[in-house]
This record gives C-alpha cells, sequence and structure tokens, in this order.
C-alpha cells in the first residue's frame, strides 16, 4: 500500500469520526470537506490555512462539521489573481442552494484556481472523482454544462469567459502544466 494514502485515509475517517451538528451530519459534501482540510494539512494544494475562506466562517466552519481540537494548518503557495471575484460569483449563482456549505466551496474553488495543477489538485483533494462529486453536488447546473467532459478548471475558466464575452481566454496557467499537451492536443 502507498503509505501516503494511507496517512490521507486516515485523517479523513478521523475527521468525519467526530461529532458535528445534525445539518452537518446530513450534508453530502462534508466528506469532500475533510478531504480538503486532509489534503491542506498535508500540504497540498495552494489554498490558505483557513482554505480561502474569512477566519470567522472557517471556525464556523470547523465548529459544525469537525468539532475538536483543529488541524494544524499552514498557509499553501497560492496568490491573488484578478478574476477572483468574477469566478466566485459564477461559482455562488450555481449552487444547489441546499447546503451552507455549497457557498463554503465556492470561495474555496475561487481561490484554488491560483494555483498551476489541476483544480483537484490546487484544492488538495485525492483524485479528481472528488472534484466531479464536489462539482455534481454543490454546482449541479454547472456541472450539467460540463458534457464533455473537460478538466474542471479549463471548463469553468472557459464558462466565465464566455459569460464575459471573452473568446480569446486560455485557463490560467496552462502553458505551465504538466498535461498541457492533453487538454490542447490536436482533435481528429
Amino acid at each position: 500500500m502507498n503509505p501516503a494514502l494511507d496517512c490521507r485515509q486516515q485523517m479523513q475517517t478521523a475527521l468525519l469520526g467526530r461529532p458535528a451538528a445534525c445539518a452537518a451530519l446530513s450534508d453530502p459534501l462534508r466528506p469532500l470537506l475533510a478531504s480538503l482540510l486532509t489534503g491542506r494539512s498535508l500540504k497540498q494544494g495552494v489554498l490558505t490555512a483557513t482554505l480561502g475562506l474569512p477566519p470567522d466562517t472557517f471556525e464556523a466552519l470547523w465548529q459544525h462539521y469537525f468539532p475538536g481540537d483543529p488541524l494544524q494548518l499552514q498557509h499553501g503557495p497560492g496568490e491573488d489573481m484578478v478574476e477572483l471575484d468574477d469566478l466566485l460569483q459564477l461559482l455562488l449563482e450555481y449552487r444547489a442552494g441546499v447546503y451552507a456549505s455549497e457557498a463554503w466551496l465556492a470561495h474555496i474553488v475561487a481561490h484554488s484556481y491560483c494555483g498551476r495543477n489541476h483544480l483537484w489538485q490546487d484544492l488538495g483533494l485525492a483524485n479528481r472523482g472528488e472534484l466531479s462529486l464536489l462539482m455534481n453536488t454543490a454546482f449541479p447546473a454547472l456541472a450539467a454544462l460540463n458534457v464533455g467532459d473537460m478538466k474542471w478548471k479549463k471548463f469553468i475558466y472557459r464558462h466565465y469567459c464566455a459569460r464575459e464575452g471573452i473568446y480569446v481566454c486560455p485557463a490560467p496557467s496552462c502553458g505551465e502544466c504538466s498535461d498541457y499537451s492533453k487538454c490542447f492536443a490536436k482533435e481528429e
């Protein structure tokens, strides 16, 4: 087995084993929040120690979803970006409107856009499947528009650009991505 994967699973299981408010326990996004926290604890991704949330909002998330001793989280290498507020608004407009965690996740996803890898990696999630689950649960109408299963970072950014009337708009940092050829390969 992979020791790093075992550690991640143990940390996430421990977080999910904590008592939480009834609404938090019934939130299908709770395991994804645990994965985000675990990833940040393992220094994966680019998010801040509060996952891009204001400190008081992060404290509310922690107290309602994972009460108890907080994990030791450090700031990731994220940077500010010009489009942050616009991406946040786009995500907030598409949230399902069922759980408070959707608004938190809109902030978290928007803040992760400053990274240079795939969105799931910049978020500190375990894999792309977790990101797809997050998108389908928190932002189902937006996720439904991704009919070609385009990489999420590229898809969201392209959707943002189309809304803004920007048609020559590469996703942020694609030129530096190790999978550039997969995303921009010639179509046959």
